[in-house]
């Protein structure tokens, strides 16, 4: 996924839990589905930054031998402006982008 194009908000609000327990009839199990997407978005975003961060690793381990690489600085700076994982992985659940199923419900 592309999170250059992600119009999660950057900020909290307020949930209307009708709305976020619409699909699975249960709060709680939305909430579950919910943070486990994050968890997935989170990973994805970790990896890709973690890709990118090693472009910019020395050889050297020398502490004196640090210097700033102003585009390291820029690359992280992006992410940090990222909204957080939580954020994307709700409006994707709003957006009804995030495909679930009961595996209980399946086997019957």
């Amino acid at each position: 996924m592309d999170y250059k194009k992600v119009d999660a908000p950057r900020d909290t609000h307020t949930q209307d839990h009708n709305e976020l327990d619409a699909p699975t009839n249960n709060i709680y199990e939305a909430v579950n589905i919910i943070a486990k997407r994050a968890d997935q978005v989170g990973e994805d975003i970790k990896m890709d930054l973690h890709e990118k961060l090693e472009e910019f690793a020395t050889q050297n381990e020398s502490l004196e031998e640090i210097f700033e690489n102003k585009e390291q600085i820029e690359v992280s700076r992006f992410y940090e402006a990222l909204p957080k994982p939580t954020a994307i992985a709700l409006q994707e659940w709003k957006n009804g982008e995030v495909y679930f199923r009961r595996p209980r419900n399946e086997q019957s």
